[in-house]
Parts: structure tokens; sequence; C-alpha cells
């Protein structure tokens, strides 16, 4: 870029950046520690010098925004550590009653695809006892605040335009269908409900609900889910870490694909698989 033409981005971005401060010559001229007749210097319009490093560090960091930025020498105003803030957020996952969180994600993401890696069998495809079950040691959640959760979750499902894919290790359905495991002690009258239950939503949203089945052998995920383009959330157990930046995003949806491609058991073989793992189901 010629250097009066640099001279002259800078001066349109001060006044920007001034101007959405509500910061005036005299104030910013204090803060930045010089004489006014700096300031002014900086914003005369037939200035083409451009000014040293330390006083446009110190009047960007009082405006807030990167030097870089008012340099011309990059198109994002926010300062890389505003940016690595944004794009991430940290808050706790320790189920509330109506998960508002969770539920905040998917509203933002109505309309586009919800990639998802449960932790367990997912709650939005759980019947009411294995609820009661799961959640009756639990020390944050009721188990009536859980079934409540997870109605209103797949009501929601069936209501909106979004597709839901769920990709799970297979040792998460084995060990429901065979009380192993995280399922150890689950009684068989339970497991085989929950087994019909998941045939019936099979058959009521699919295509618009796949479930996908990979070898965590060969293949491994923490728990995820991604909320179409828009943010990538991890789930640790008592945090959600929640990214927004499209690298990121796009980084999830590529790890997500990649455990559908990779998929032991096809969205349209696991209803099949469901029948073969259940077994004989008791009188």
């Amino acid at each position: 870029m010629d250097k009066r033409d640099r001279a002259l981005l800078f001066r349109t971005r001060l006044t920007q950046a001034m101007q959405i401060a509500g910061e005036t010559r005299s104030g910013l001229a204090r803060r930045v520690g010089v004489d006014r007749s700096t300031i002014s210097q900086l914003l005369a319009g037939d200035n083409a010098r451009l000014p040293n490093a330390q006083v446009v560090a110190e009047c960007a960091s009082t405006l807030g925004v990167a030097g870089d930025w008012l340099l011309g020498l990059s198109d994002l105003p926010e300062r890389t550590s505003d940016v690595l803030a944004n794009s991430m957020q940290v808050s706790k996952a320790a189920r509330t009653p109506f998960d508002a969180q969770i539920f905040d994600w998917h509203r933002e993401a109505a309309g586009y695809k919800i990639r998802h890696v449960p932790a367990t069998v997912p709650d939005i495809l759980k019947t009411e006892d294995l609820l009661r079950w799961e959640y009756s040691p639990h020390r944050d959640r009721t188990t009536d605040q859980a079934i409540g959760a997870s109605n209103d979750q797949l009501d929601w499902t069936r209501q909106s335009l979004s597709d839901y894919e769920i990709a799970m290790p297979l040792f998460s359905i084995e060990s429901l269908a065979s009380s192993t495991g995280y399922y150890r002690g689950l009684p068989k009258s339970i497991r085989d409900e929950q087994v019909d239950h998941m045939l019936a939503l099979h058959d009521q949203l699919y295509p618009s609900l796949r479930v996908f089945l990979f070898d965590a052998r060969r293949l491994w995920s923490s728990a995820l889910t991604i909320f179409g383009p828009l943010v990538g959330v991890l789930y640790l157990g008592q945090q959600y870490f929640a990214f927004r930046d499209r690298e990121r995003v796009r980084n999830l949806i590529e790890h997500f694909d990649g455990l559908v491609r990779e998929a032991s058991v096809s969205a349209r073989s696991w209803p099949d698989h469901l029948k073969t793992i259940a077994g004989p189901t008791e009188n």
C-alpha cells in the first residue's frame, strides 16, 4: 500500500475508533500521554506521516482496537486477546432444571443441522424409566427435571426444521443392552422398553433424526455438540467449552463427519443392530 494511502486509512480508522469509544482528541491525548496537537496532526487531512510504534500501540490500547487494524495490516479491529475471548465461552454444565444453555444453543441453530456425540445414550432417546434409574443418584438434578428436559428437547426436535445426527460408540448401546459398564444393574424390563422406544423414535423421525455407531477401538471422540456452523460445544462433565470461530467449528464438523463416514453401523442399519443386540424380550 502506498504510504499516503496507508496514512489516510490510519486517519480514517483512528477517527472511527474514537467515535465508537466516545473519545475526544483531548481525552485521547491525555490517556496516550502526548500533546493534543499530536493527535490533531495524526488526524490532519494533509498528513502523510504515520506515528511511531509506541503512539500507535497506546492509541490502540486506549481505544480497545488492534494496532495492526489501525495501520491497515489487518481487517479485524478486535485485539487478538479479544478475538480469542469472544471465540470461546466456558460455562458450567451442572444440569439445571431446564438446561437453559443447551436450549439456547438449539434455538439459535434452528434450521441448521445439529451434530451430537453423547457421553452416554443421549437423553433425547431415553425412556422415562431409564431417566429415573440414571438420575436417581444425581446430585444436581431430580428425575422429574431430567424427564421434563428430555421431553422438551424431543418436542423441539419434532417441531424444528433442524436435522439431528447422533454418533456414538458401539459400546454405549452394547453396555445398555447387556447391563454392563455404565449400565450395570439396569433391569432387563427397562432395557427392553428402551430398545423398543428407540426403534419407535427411528420410525417416527427418520431421516430427520439419524443415529450412527462407530467403533471406539478404531475411532474415539469426546462428548460434543455442533450447532450448525454457529457454535461447537465440548462437554467435560462439569463445564461446557463453546467455540464460535469458524475455523474451530469447521474442525469439529470435520471430526464428526469422519465418525459418520467410518461408522460401523449406519443410520439405515441402526434399527436392525438394535434388534440383534437386544435379544429376546421377557414375556
